[in-house]
């Protein structure tokens, strides 16, 4: 077994039998995701694509968390940065989930405790999604006064359909886990604090077949289903930027560090 190949400083790798376990290792950040941690997370995903011996990658985070999405406080300087600059930067989050989207093995994500944000973003770009008991998954970039962006539109609503696809990001509010599989954006419900031990027998299920065709199954599906996802999410990081400089989004910002609530204008 080999343990942090890559010299990561914001992940934990395990690699043994084919199988790799990535896991977000921030506990004292609540595995929020920074610049760095994006970039690690990106880097090692294009690493995995590559790597033909393995047959399927977990991603994880904590034992009580997965992560509680993107550093909020990490992005203050943005501002000072030119609007085409800023456009550049916010290429960050699709590129990350698009390079677990083109991982060839079979991704699996094991989710205890919230994964909220961007971390839902990333855990959607995956293959399979397996949740604790008590975990829930959340997207609140509506609430706080911006889009929905890194491409996840068109991720959500092929799992669970444009209505629910809609109430979760509109409204913003926690999905548990039962609600989840219900809706089919989770394909498994383990009990609190086994979600990477079910999520390990999953991928041992997968390491178990002949790698070639479980790959261009894999391809197969993914390019038919999301033939259009291009097309229909490319402007996201656009309309991100867009929000990004109307009042209600430094309202939705500051409200939601401040911990109040918020009062948006429309400007």
């Amino acid at each position: 077994m080999q343990t942090d190949p890559g010299g990561f400083v914001t992940l934990s790798i395990e690699d043994q039998n084919g199988i790799v376990t990535v896991r977000i290792d921030r506990p004292d950040a609540r595995n929020a995701l920074d610049r760095q941690t994006i970039a690690e997370l990106t880097e090692v995903a294009r690493q995995l694509r590559a790597r033909t011996d393995v047959r399927a990658v977990i991603l994880g985070g904590g034992d009580r968390f997965f992560s509680c999405g993107v550093d909020l406080n990490a992005s203050g300087d943005s501002g000072r940065l030119k609007l085409i600059e800023r456009r550049e930067a916010a290429r960050a989050g699709p590129d990350l989930c698009r390079a677990w989207e083109e991982i060839e093995a079979v991704t699996i994500a094991a989710i205890e405790g919230y994964c909220v944000g961007g971390a839902c973003a990333l855990a959607l770009a995956c293959d399979f999604r397996i949740l604790g008991k008590g975990a829930m998954m959340r997207l609140p970039e509506v609430a706080i006064g911006m889009n929905m962006s890194w491409q996840t539109l068109p991720r959500l609503a092929r799992l669970a359909g444009a209505s629910r696809a809609k109430r979760m990001v509109l409204f913003g509010e926690p999905v548990d886990a039962e609600t989840a599989m219900s809706w089919s954006v989770a394909d498994d419900v383990a009990p609190d604090g086994q979600a990477l031990q079910v999520a390990a027998a999953w991928a041992s299920k997968v390491a178990a077949l002949p790698p070639i065709p479980v790959r261009m199954t894999k391809e197969a599906i993914n390019r038919s289903i999301g033939a259009l996802d291009a097309s229909t999410s490319f402007m996201d990081r656009d309309q991100f930027l867009l929000a990004s400089l109307s009042a209600d989004f430094a309202e939705g910002v500051g409200a939601f560090l401040e911990k109040r609530t918020p009062r948006f204008e429309g400007d």
